[in-house]
């Protein structure tokens, strides 16, 4: 199963999944569109990109200056750090977190959602994003823009809670304490 299905079938990757394999198909999807629409995928930008599809927890920018830090090497200045992230974000292979004021990559196809909205499903417990998105859902929250005359300027909703993975680690864990 390759990320873009993880992301578009289940929200969260599984446990064990080939992280690397990941991480490569959002660089080689920013690679193939960068070069579709003539932007710069400089060595700036793709470090920063690199940082971010490290994990699928989100980071805020001092963590991502902290992931790009080379021993011997002056750490790269935040507001180059920001700009990047600025293009990122535009270009769509970061989103930001806004209750966690971090940035996550995406491997998602926006273009093909159009102007669906994106839903992240934040797990408390292990740190995880998970990206959702289904047409019905899509069409009711349009339904209930337009019926109330409301104008989004985003269209980005965050969802806290416990992944199922962290849900089943606890009942694992639980069924523990009362075998013993």
């Amino acid at each position: 199963m390759t990320h873009s299905e993880t992301v578009s079938g289940r929200p969260f990757a599984e446990p064990g999944h080939n992280h690397h394999a990941c991480a490569r198909e959002v660089l080689q999807r920013a690679e193939r569109l960068c070069a579709e629409r003539g932007a710069r995928l400089t060595d700036i930008r793709r470090r920063v990109l690199e940082a971010l599809a490290a994990d699928h927890a989100p980071a805020g920018a001092y963590e991502v200056i902290e992931r790009l830090s080379r021993p011997g090497e002056r750490p790269p200045a935040p507001i180059t750090v920001y700009r990047a992230l600025d293009f990122l974000q535009e270009q769509g292979f970061v989103h930001r977190i806004e209750s966690r004021n971090a940035f996550v990559a995406c491997s998602h196809d926006h273009a093909a959602t159009g102007d669906a909205p994106v839903v992240f499903l934040i797990c408390e417990d292990c740190g995880a994003v998970g990206e959702a998105a289904t047409e019905a859902f899509a069409s009711a929250l349009q339904g209930l823009v337009r019926a109330s005359g409301f104008r989004p300027r985003a269209r980005v909703i965050e969802v806290s809670g416990e992944c199922a993975h962290c849900r089943t680690k606890l009942k694992l864990r639980s069924a523990d304490v009362v075998d013993a």
